[in-house]
C-alpha cells in the first residue's frame, strides 16, 4: 500500500499476472490477498499472546453486536480497538483472550453460557462466538471481556422453533449510512423502539472521503484524521472505515439493542459495482484485490456466522433464515453475481438488452437456491430482504419511460423468473424488503407492470436512507411525476428514518418512521404513513 491508499504498482502487476480465472481459484486468491494485505496465506497464524491486563485503553470502543438469529443458536461480535482510527485499533499484532457471557436477565444473575474466544490480529482483533445450545424464542444478554474492562451489555433473542406456531414478529428494515450526509439520529430511535430483528439491506458505509468535520455533521468539537479524507481502497482503508462508522454511538445503540442480519449493496465495496466489474477504468484483476479487501473488512465488522466468512474477494452472504411457521426469510445479494448494467449504469429506456434472458442481477445459482426454497418453504410469509428496487419504477410520462438501470427494471427477465418461481411455488404472501434509493416507497408487486388491471402478487416495503441524501423532503420534486406513472406506488416519502414491518397470522402492517433532519442532531420520529395487506390478500391499504 502506498502512502496515499493506491494499490502498489508490484500489486497491480501481480494482479494482472494472475488473471480472473486464476484469481478466482482458492490459491490464486489466497495468495494475491496475502500479497495486498500481508496477511497469512493458510489459516490464522499463531501470533504470540498479548497479556490482557496490558491493554491500557477501553478496547471495547466499537460496542457490540449479535446477528442471524437461530431456533437454539446466537451469534455475538464485537472488536477490540483501544484507538480505533489507528492501524489496527492501536493493539499490536498479538493474540488477545476475549471473555464472552450470554444470560437470561441484564444483570447477570443467571448465566446461561460463558466461554473464551481469542481476537486474532490477522481479523483486525474481531471476534464471533456462536453460541449453541440454548431456548428456543428466548431473550438474552450478553457482554465480553478482557483484562479490567468490560463491553456494554448486548440484548438479543434467538428465533421460536421452525414447526412453532408464532403469534407475530415485528421487524425493521434499515439502509443506507452515510456518514459525511448526517446524524444517524433514526437508529437512536430504532434502539428504543420495540422490535424482534433488524435487517440492514446495504449501503452500511460509503466509500467516499469524509473530511475533519464529518460531512454535514460539520463538527465543531472534534476533528477526524485526514485518513478519512480519501476514498476507501485497502484494507486498511476499509477497517479504518468501519471504525469510524462503528463509533457513532446511535449505531452501536440499535446493534446492542437488536440481533441484525445484514446483507450488503454496492457502497460497501464501490458505487455501482457489478460482479467484478468496477465503476471506473480499473482492471478487473486489479478491482478484485479491492473487493477482497472490502469483503474482508465486512466480515470482520458484522456479525455473521463462519459460512459467510470470505475467501479472496468471494463471500456466500445470500442465506436463509426461518421464524417458526411465520415467515422464511431469503435474504439475497444482488450485487457479488449480477451481469453488468444494460446501457450504463444510469437511467434508460428498457431495450433488447434489459430483456436478454442470458442476463441476470443474483446469478443463476443464488435464483435456483431462492426458487427452490419456496418450494420448500411452510411459512405463511415468505419474504425477501435484498438491496435495489424490485418493482417496475418509471421516472418520467413518456410513452417509453426511463427506468433504473442498476435495479431489477435493468434485469427484467430476472425478475420475470423470480415471480414466476414465486408463483410455481405456490407462495400467496410474497414480501420484498428494499434499500438503497434514500426514499421510502410501498408497491403492490403486480403480475404484470405494464397493466395495471394486472393481478397483485405481492408487496415490496422500501426503507428510506438513515442519512444518505441529507434532510430530504416529504415531497421529492419528482412526486407527483412518480405517483401518475406508477399507479402500483401506493406511497412515496423522500425523508430519513426506517420502516417496521409487523408480520401476523391474519396481516401484516408496515409503519414507516421518518426524522426531519439529520444534519442537526436530535429531530424527533414520526410515523410518516401505515399500510396492512391481508394474508392470502395481496395488496397495500392505508392502516
Amino acid at each position: 500500500m502506498t502512502a496515499t491508499g493506491q494499490h502498489a504498482p508490484e500489486l497491480r502487476a501481480a494482479a494482472r499476472h494472475l488473471g480472473r480465472r486464476r484469481f478466482l481459484t482458492g490459491t490464486g486468491a489466497a495468495a494475491a490477498l496475502a500479497f495486498a494485505t500481508n496477511l497469512p496465506t493458510a489459516g490464522v497464524a499463531g501470533a504470540a499472546e498479548l497479556d490482557a491486563a496490558r491493554v491500557a485503553a477501553d478496547p471495547f470502543t466499537l460496542g457490540v453486536a449479535s446477528g442471524d438469529p437461530q431456533p437454539s443458536s446466537v451469534l455475538l461480535w464485537t472488536r477490540l480497538a483501544p484507538s480505533p482510527y489507528e492501524e489496527n485499533g492501536g493493539l499490536p499484532a498479538r493474540r488477545v483472550t476475549v471473555h464472552w457471557e450470554l444470560a437470561h436477565d441484564a444483570r447477570f444473575r443467571r448465566v446461561a453460557r460463558r466461554g473464551t474466544a481469542v481476537a486474532h490480529p490477522e481479523f483486525n482483533h474481531a471476534v464471533h462466538v456462536q453460541v449453541d445450545h440454548l431456548d428456543e424464542g428466548r431473550v438474552y444478554y450478553y457482554r465480553f471481556r478482557t483484562g479490567r474492562w468490560t463491553s456494554e451489555t448486548g440484548r438479543t433473542r434467538t428465533a421460536p422453533s421452525a414447526y412453532g406456531r408464532v403469534g407475530s414478529l415485528t421487524l425493521a428494515a434499515v439502509s443506507c449510512q452515510a456518514y459525511h450526509d448526517g446524524y444517524f439520529t433514526a437508529l437512536k430511535h430504532l434502539a428504543e423502539d420495540d422490535v424482534d430483528v433488524v435487517f440492514h439491506l446495504g449501503d452500511y458505509l460509503y466509500e467516499y472521503a469524509v473530511n475533519a468535520a464529518g460531512g454535514a455533521r460539520k463538527y465543531t468539537d472534534r476533528v477526524l484524521p485526514d485518513v478519512f479524507n480519501r476514498e476507501t481502497l485497502t484494507l486498511d482503508d476499509y477497517r479504518r472505515r468501519y471504525a469510524l462508522y462503528k463509533s457513532d454511538p446511535d449505531l452501536r445503540a440499535a446493534h446492542a439493542a437488536h440481533p441484525f442480519v445484514v446483507t450488503w449493496d454496492d457502497h460497501e465495496t464501490e458505487n455501482n459495482y457489478a460482479d467484478d466489474i468496477p465503476e471506473n477504468d480499473v482492471p478487473p484483476e486489479e478491482f478484485l484485490l479491492r473487493r477482497a479487501s472490502a469483503y474482508r473488512a465486512y466480515w470482520e465488522n458484522q456479525p455473521l456466522r463462519r459460512p459467510q466468512r470470505p475467501s479472496g474477494p468471494d463471500m456466500r452472504l445470500y442465506r436463509r433464515l426461518g421464524w417458526g411457521r411465520l415467515a422464511q426469510f431469503d435474504i439475497l445479494d444482488t450485487r457479488q453475481y449480477r451481469s453488468d448494467q444494460a446501457y450504463g449504469d444510469g437511467a434508460h429506456v428498457p431495450g433488447p438488452e434489459t430483456l436478454d434472458p442470458k442476463r441476470t442481477i443474483t446469478g443463476a445459482t443464488q435464483e435456483r437456491w431462492l426458487i427452490d426454497g419456496w418450494r420448500r418453504s411452510r411459512a405463511l410469509w415468505n419474504v425477501v430482504p435484498q438491496q435495489v428496487t424490485f418493482s417496475q419504477r418509471k421516472f418520467d410520462l413518456n410513452p417509453v419511460a426511463k427506468v433504473s438501470m442498476d435495479a431489477w427494471d435493468g434485469y427484467v427477465a430476472s425478475r420475470n423468473r423470480v415471480l414466476a418461481g414465486a408463483k410455481a411455488a405456490g407462495v400467496d404472501n410474497l414480501m420484498v424488503l428494499t434499500g438503497d434509493v434514500h426514499v421510502g416507497y410501498a408497491f403492490d408487486i403486480k403480475a404484470d407492470f405494464d397493466d395495471p388491471s394486472s393481478r397483485t402478487v405481492g408487496t415490496e416495503i422500501v426503507a428510506t436512507s438513515v442519512a444518505s441524501g441529507k434532510d430530504g423532503a416529504e415531497k421529492p420534486a419528482n412526486w407527483d411525476t412518480y405517483m401518475r406513472a406508477n399507479p402500483h406506488l401506493k406511497f412515496y416519502n423522500g425523508r430519513r428514518g426506517y420502516v417496521t414491518v409487523r408480520l401476523g397470522r391474519e396481516e401484516a402492517r408496515a409503519d414507516f418512521k421518518t426524522v426531519a433532519a439529520v444534519t442537526t442532531p436530535g429531530a424527533p420520529l414520526r410515523v410518516a404513513a401505515s399500510f396492512r395487506t391481508a394474508a392470502g390478500e395481496p395488496g397495500l391499504h392505508p392502516a
